[in-house]
């Protein structure tokens, strides 16, 4: 019987063979999709040319091969419509012929639907696990442990029966692993049961997302394609264009981490707080494209939760929108793609001011995440949920005895004020690890801790010196 381990380590196994192809793990990964997906096309039956199919490629060899295969690519760019936006610009890079046969035979060995993994499943986050560990970078950008989205799907509730123009929203997209989250939610709440008309509409006008890179982009509109989903992902930057007006019910994301290429303000005139972070400026995003009574979940890392700049957003975020619960993630939890990352999620409805913020803290004294000893699963939130509630804006009645281990507590929003919303600052969990010298974090780690809090306190001192200064030099 196959399993997830063992068709990821055949698949990975054949990559090293294609490195001599002249291709890179991201080059290898993009194939990869393309020919699973002209194969699980096949087996869902999805609406593909018949010129162009699995089974008129697989019948090719040797220089026909590689020429047909090049072929396809172009003519399905060709093609109107979403199939079209899949693969606009895709090429082949494969030069030898034996190749791109080797891999359409491995891949035609599998029956991947009936195996009930897709694209963005396991298999291909199994292989952008090893790309990671190869690679040294690149993954964790467009990389949400599955069951850290299911567990924020969950509680957040996207059903798109509630109104006729309910929409969801990804401002950050990557692989489209939100989307598809809330879609299969969807799918699990209803037992499929939803009229012709609605799932019509559902499945056209109800997911949206915006994605940078096209290489992402093109996956996630796979993805969503072979499960019926007509996506509405556009290739763009969500924070450095002008608002385009779209408003959303419910805000599901990621933003990228880190702040590479995040060296100017944007020119936005509905951002309040000019900032080059990145992180902060998805906040400004979000809360310009919630509907009023919208509500969003975003992961955040603790980076962004003190300092001057994210104390100015959240002022304004907490005065415009209740932001009713943090989630503190463990230590680990994007293990292996930014194993350093210390993050959290932030929920919140838009129309209604911040009263009290109530905090599960999922991480103190929780051991860190591995990918063999500890892996994340479903138990490290499954505490978090039972806490949240089943109001989705976070309106069930809660107490802080809900949970027996003292992770759940809340705070008013003069306790906020006292910390000069500065968020990170609301720890009441005896730490174990700090008090016994152990688990103090790598030193890579300690180090971007430290540079984020020194350029914080650099901003802090330049605005001082420029009140004494009236900004003059």
């Amino acid at each position: 019987m196959q399993t997830n381990t063992n068709i990821v380590n055949k698949l990975w196994g054949y990559c090293h063979v294609l490195r001599h192809d002249g291709m890179d793990y991201g080059d290898y990964v993009e194939q990869l999709t393309y020919l699973l997906f002209l194969k699980m096309a096949e087996e869902k039956g999805a609406d593909i040319p018949k010129k162009y199919s699995w089974e008129v490629l697989k019948s090719k060899s040797g220089t026909e091969l590689i020429d047909f295969y090049s072929e396809l690519l172009r003519g399905l760019a060709r093609q109107e419509g979403l199939l079209g936006a899949i693969f606009v610009e895709a090429l082949s890079k494969f030069t030898k012929p034996v190749n791109l046969k080797r891999l359409i035979d491995l891949i035609d060995e599998i029956d991947w639907s009936g195996l009930n993994i897709d694209v963005k499943a396991q298999a291909y986050e199994g292989l952008l696990e090893k790309s990671a560990a190869e690679g040294k970078k690149g993954a964790g950008q467009y990389f949400t442990p599955r069951v850290l989205i299911q567990a924020i799907v969950n509680v957040m509730k996207p059903d798109p029966r509630e109104i006729k123009d309910f929409t969801i929203c990804d401002p950050a997209a990557g692989t489209g692993g939100f989307l598809l989250s809330a879609y299969e939610w969807l799918m699990h709440q209803s037992k499929g049961a939803i009229n012709r008309e609605d799932i019509k509409r559902i499945r056209e006008k109800t997911y949206y997302g915006t994605e940078l890179v096209a290489r992402p982009r093109r996956l996630a509109l796979m993805n969503l394609y072979l499960h019926g989903i007509i996506s509405n992902i556009r290739l763009g930057d969500s924070i450095y264009e002008p608002d385009r007006g779209d408003r959303y019910d419910v805000v599901l994301t990621n933003p990228p981490f880190g702040t590479k290429g995040a060296n100017q303000v944007p020119e936005r005139q509905d951002f309040t707080v000019a900032t080059s972070n990145k992180q902060l400026n998805f906040a400004q995003h979000i809360l310009t494209i919630l509907k009023p009574g919208g509500r969003a979940a975003v992961v955040l890392p603790d980076n962004v939760l003190f300092g001057d700049q994210a104390a100015e957003v959240f002022k304004i975020l907490m005065q415009d929108c209740n932001l009713h619960t943090i989630l503190r993630l463990p230590n680990g939890t994007f293990t292996p793609y930014s194993q350093g990352v210390k993050a959290n999620v932030v929920f919140f409805t838009k129309g209604i001011p911040t009263e009290n913020v109530w905090i599960y803290d999922a991480r103190t004294n929780v051991p860190g995440i591995t990918v063999k000893d500890r892996p994340l699963t479903h138990k490290h939130f499954e505490g978090f949920e039972k806490c949240y509630g089943d109001n989705p804006n976070g309106q069930s009645p809660r107490k802080e005895a809900d949970s027996k281990e003292n992770r759940w507590k809340m705070f008013t929003i003069a306790q906020v004020k006292e910390k000069h919303y500065k968020l990170d600052g609301f720890k009441w969990i005896k730490d174990e690890d700090i008090e016994n010298g152990d688990d103090i974090g790598k030193p890579e780690e300690l180090i971007k801790s430290v540079l984020s809090e020194l350029k914080e306190a650099t901003h802090s001192l330049e605005k001082i010196y420029a009140e004494f200064t009236d900004g003059t030099k």
